[in-house]
């Protein structure tokens, strides 16, 4: 957000308040997504800690909050393609998948650099053109 005041002034309080919690819940989602990844050792049969906590009907009930937030996750997805009239970016709603590891490294990379390095500016030098 590079004018936060800019953007209160555009947006209002509630709108703006709301893109705030939008914005934490994105980051949130993919700094905490490996943690859930790890998930997928239960039914591939390696040892997962919630094992110890959870009894069997909990870890089938997880397993059915999972694949359902899966479903409502591509179901948005093809109906944002549909609603914008978007055809064409319908076979590529599976690639999301890829995207979200992609994410999450980038989250952690950015969590790194605002940790050890908080001024570094690691952007693409716009408007420099080093041809012929």
């Amino acid at each position: 957000m590079r004018n936060p005041r800019q953007l209160l002034c555009d947006l209002g309080w509630r709108k703006f308040l709301g893109f705030q919690v939008q914005f934490l819940g994105t980051l949130t989602q993919f700094v905490t997504a490996p943690m859930m990844w790890s998930f997928w050792a239960i039914p591939l049969g390696f040892w997962h800690p919630v094992r110890e906590v959870l009894p069997p009907s909990g870890l089938i009930t997880l397993s059915v909050l999972f694949a359902t937030s899966e479903a409502v996750h591509l179901t948005a997805a093809i109906l944002g393609a549909r609603a914008s009239r978007r055809l064409w970016l319908l076979p590529w709603v599976p690639t999301l998948h890829l995207y979200f590891p992609l994410a999450s490294l980038a989250a952690y990379k950015g969590l790194g650099e605002l940790l050890h390095r908080p001024f570094y500016w690691d952007k693409t030098a716009h408007g420099k053109f080093g041809g012929a």
